[in-house]
């Protein structure tokens, strides 16, 4: 891109405003305007107080400008954006479907007390992380410069690092386990023969066409163009031979 307002503006839609919202989450915060605490994920001020909307905000608190927070937002950037154009391509409300599907869960394994966690936006990200890396397995990762590694163990190599550093364990396996729930729900177990129990509800379709998000989805029937094709024929894409998965 020619300047950094068309790369942004070239971004698919979900991954454009979910990284557009943690960027600003974290900005807001850093000029004093509100204390993390406030937007924290703390069941009893949800259930007791009713403050519901604590179940949103604390998936959009990255931290406070770091390198960290650098390094998530770029997650978000390069594998958010790559599922979304990749697999997802077309498949806008899919894709939201995810990521909502991956926010209730997360909010379901952080009513665990082992397991809770005040701000689940890393998990999120290493949600996206996850389900990039078994979509694109084979895709050589340089990480950092010191170590080359196919995607499938990049998750795992991310969680390495953040232990190595001294960062907390549990929003990164909530991520992991939750990417892998979804996985197997919608990839797994349709391909050894079950039934796909988390097809993208109606509403999610209806809410996406009704505010115009994303490319429309390819019809039954409607021919894909000659780039589509050699893309989904191209060596080491994961979702090659589920094209399936395009009309579910």
């Amino acid at each position: 891109m020619s300047s950094p307002a068309e790369w942004y503006k070239s971004l698919p839609p979900i991954s454009k405003a979910y990284g557009t919202v943690c960027l600003l989450a974290t900005a807001i915060y850093q000029l004093g305007i509100y204390h993390p605490v406030q937007i924290a994920l703390l069941y009893e001020q949800v259930f007791y107080r009713f403050q519901v909307w604590r179940l949103f905000t604390n998936f959009f608190f990255l931290g406070p400008f770091s390198i960290n927070f650098g390094i998530r937002l770029l997650m978000i950037a390069r594998y958010g954006v790559q599922l979304e154009k990749g697999p997802f391509d077309r498949r806008t409300a899919d894709f939201l479907w995810m990521m909502i599907f991956g926010a209730f869960a997360l909010l379901v394994l952080s009513a665990i007390p082992i397991l809770w966690s005040p701000f689940l936006a890393i998990s999120l990200v290493f949600m996206l992380l996850y389900v990039w890396s078994r979509e694109f397995p084979t895709a050589q990762i340089n990480l950092y410069g010191l170590v080359a590694l196919k995607a499938f163990y990049l998750p795992w190599a991310m969680l390495a690092l953040d232990v190595i550093f001294g960062s907390p364990l549990t929003p990164d396996l909530l991520g992991i386990i939750a990417g892998h729930l979804y996985y197997f729900l919608t990839v797994l177990h349709p391909l050894a023969g079950g039934k796909n129990i988390l097809k993208t509800p109606m509403w999610v379709h209806k809410l996406v066409a009704r505010w115009r998000i994303g490319a429309p989805p390819i019809s039954r029937g409607q021919p894909i163009n000659n780039n589509a094709q050699q893309e989904s024929s191209g060596s080491g894409v994961a979702f090659r031979g589920r094209s399936y998965r395009l009309s579910g």
